[in-house]
Parts: structure tokens; C-alpha cells; sequence
């Protein structure tokens, strides 16, 4: 029914509720906003729990950010670049997986900024899809990925706008197991090199926008993320299986399916593929209040996958890791997560096992990334 596609409007609920705290503190407290104003957005509640709390500002150990982004960094100057690693330092990051190197040209210039210091930011190299169904694209492309491990590069990262966006020539959505595509996994596999994969997003993004939504803010800000159109998008679980099928299709490839594959909030369903397909990583960034709200699942999923999780945040904000240190160090309860389009729930530590921790912030990305200096860690 229409009345049921409409997002749900704040007012009704809203004033309930301040008519409800009004009669309960007798009127003198209520906020400058008038009560039938008050929205979703506004209600910003303090909480009054009294816990231990264990900020942290440094990572108990050294870490490597395989899932980072800078994508200006190719026309960066020396001073900025050291700036960069200062802002690391400082955190305890030992090594910055930059994902936007580019191809070519381009990711020559972007390994050509950081060769001072080639030892703490490294690059992933990219595929341009634009032209996907030219006759052997497949093939120049595996080439050029060569090329640019020539160069410096260590990885393959792949955006999620292959399976979503991506179009050939005649405007069909190409498929993330499109077979064009194929010489390109394989050539990584005998490069040595991971692919790190974004594929799709949020399961919530392809349901309905409406008060049931758990990321209701976050489409309502971006409206453009919605996916609930199938004229334009396949179906969430098509999409993710496309992926998989790459995934086994390819076994002498390594993948980091980046996001915990979009399944942070089904652990189950992501260890079952763990077990499935030995050689699919995956990564961290971007989901921690996935994790955060189901501690006691969510640590028990890193001790039983502790050899296959690696350290990834995303965008770049150096305040937003110090959420992650506590949540992976630290058993502190209810506290704020970072971006509350992504989460408008608290989130609980994991208090995670030191030798988890190494592996989950060094040990399983010096063993897949190739070239990561070892003596960084020791």
C-alpha cells in the first residue's frame, strides 16, 4: 500500500514520548527544541550508565590498514607525505594499505610520492572496467596488472562498482563472474598478489525504506543508496553470489572480501563460507558496529577465523581508529561508534585474545600482502 512506502514522520512518536517525559519530570527539563519538533535526528539521548570505560588512542600493537584511501596521494608532496606517516606513528599504525593506486601512469606516480617511505604506505593497484567487452580486454588487463606489480604494486583492489554499475556497450550490467574478467583473478593468482573485492553493500540498502530499516538515516541522507529498484540492480543475494562463485572459481587466487562481506550481522552465514572457500579473506573496515553490538558472537568468530581477519578501516579520519583499538582491546561496555547513519545503537568490546590481536592487526596481512617489511612488527 502507498501509505506503507512512505518514510515514517517523527512527529507522532515524538510527542509521545515528551509528553511522557514531561509528566515524569514535571516540565523543567525539556529541550529548547519544541517537543512536536523534535526528530529522529535531534533525539540525542546522554546515557547515565556508570561502567569502566578504556579509551584508547594507540593500538596495543602494530598495526597494517589494508583497507585505505588515499586517493590524492600520487600528486602529494614529500612534507605531506611525512605528515602522513606522522598521523600513522601516532597511532600505531606500522603500514597503510593505500587501495587507489591507480593503473599505469597513475600508479607509478602515486608509488613515485611515497618511495621515501615505501615501507610504510604501500599500493594496491586498480582495473579500469569502461571498456570490459573490447576484444581482449581480459588479457591487456592481466598484462597491465603485471606491469604494475613491476612497479611496486602488491594487490589488486576491485570497487564495488563492478555488479552494480559497471555496463558494457549495449548497457547490460556486467556481472562480478563475468568470464571476461577472468584472466584478470587468475593473473593474480600466479602474481602471488591478494585481490581485495568490494562487492554490493548493506543488505538494508535493497529493503524498503520505512521505520523497519536499520539504516533508515543513512538512506534518508543518501538517498542515492537505496538498491530497492530491480529494474536497475540485481537482488542482494544475487550479487553477493556472484562474487562467491569468483571466489571458488578461482582457488589459486587469495580474496579479501572487504566489509566481512556484508554479513557482519550473519557470522554464521560468513564462517559457513569461510569454511567453503579456504581462500577468502576478509576485513574489517567500515562494519565495526556489526561487531560491536554482538561481542560474545563476534569474538568467538575471530578466535575460530583468527588466521582469515585482517585490519581494515576505510575512510580516512585518524579519530575514528581509536573506536576500533577499544573495541578489539577492551571488554568497556555501551559506548559511542563513530558515524551514527551507520549505527544508532551503542557498541560492546571484544576484549580480544593478544594473539588474535597480532594476527587480526599484522600477522595475517604479512602473510598474504607480498613485499610488507617483517621488521616493523618484531
Amino acid at each position: 500500500m502507498q501509505a506503507n512506502l512512505r518514510p515514517p514522520t517523527p512527529q507522532r512518536a515524538t510527542v509521545a514520548f515528551w509528553v511522557l517525559l514531561c509528566l515524569m519530570v514535571g516540565g523543567s527539563t525539556l529541550p529548547a527544541v519544541a517537543q512536536a519538533d523534535l526528530t529522529y535526528e535531534d533525539f540525542e539521548p546522554e546515557s547515565t550508565l556508570v561502567v569502566p570505560e578504556n579509551p584508547l588512542t594507540r593500538s596495543k600493537f602494530p598495526f597494517v590498514d589494508v583497507h585505505a584511501h588515499q586517493f590524492r596521494i600520487g600528486s602529494s608532496s614529500e612534507g605531506e607525505v611525512r605528515d602522513l606517516v606522522d598521523q600513522m606513528d601516532d597511532m600505531n599504525m606500522a603500514v597503510m594499505v593505500n587501495l587507489s593506486g591507480g593503473s599505469g601512469a597513475g600508479f607509478e606516480s602515486a608509488h613515485r610520492a611515497t618511495e621515501k617511505v615505501s615501507n610504510r604506505i604501500v599500493h594496491f593497484s586498480n582495473v579500469d572496467f569502461s571498456d570490459v567487452d573490447s576484444p581482449g580486454w581480459g588479457e591487456r588487463w592481466a598484462n597491465q596488472l603485471a606491469k604494475d606489480v613491476e612497479n611496486g604494486s602488491v594487490g589488486l583492489k576491485i570497487y564495488k562498482n563492478l555488479g552494480m554499475f559497471v555496463t558494457d556497450s549495449e548497457g547490460n550490467r556486467v556481472a562480478t563472474d563475468d568470464p571476461r574478467i577472468d584472466p584478470v583473478w587468475a593473473k593474480a593468482g600466479e602474481l602471488g598478489i591478494p585481490v581485495l573485492i568490494h562487492t554490493g553493500e548493506p543488505r538494508s540498502f535493497w529493503a524498503p525504506w520505512n521505520g523497519n530499516n536499520e539504516r533508515w538515516l543513512e538512506l534518508k541522507q543518501f538517498p542515492n543508496r537505496r538498491r530497492d529498484d530491480a529494474t536497475r540492480f540485481a537482488s542482494f543475494e544475487e550479487t553477493m553470489a556472484e562474487q562467491h562463485r569468483v571466489f571458488k572459481r578461482h582457488p589459486n587466487t587469495n580474496f579479501i572480501n572487504a566489509h566481512l562481506g556484508w554479513l557482519g550481522n550473519d557470522l554464521d552465514r560468513l564462517g559457513r563460507l569461510m569454511d567453503e572457500m579456504p581462500n577468502m579473506y576478509t576485513e574489517i573496515g567500515a562494519v565495526l558496529a556489526e561487531l560491536g553490538r554482538q561481542p560474545r558472537a563476534a569474538r568467538e568468530f575471530f578466535i575460530k577465523y583468527q588466521d582469515r581477519v585482517l585490519f581494515g578501516k576505510d575512510s580516512w579520519e585518524p579519530s575514528e581508529y581509536y573506536v576500533y583499538f577499544r573495541a578489539l582491546e577492551t571488554a568497556d561496555e555501551y559506548f559511542d561508534y563513530y558515524r551514527r547513519r551507520h549505527a544508532h545503537w551503542k557498541i560492546y568490546g571484544l576484549d580480544l585474545p593478544d594473539e588474535v590481536l597480532r594476527k587480526v592487526y599484522y600477522g595475517n596481512a604479512l602473510k598474504i600482502i607480498p613485499g610488507l617489511d617483517a621488521s616493523l612488527f618484531e
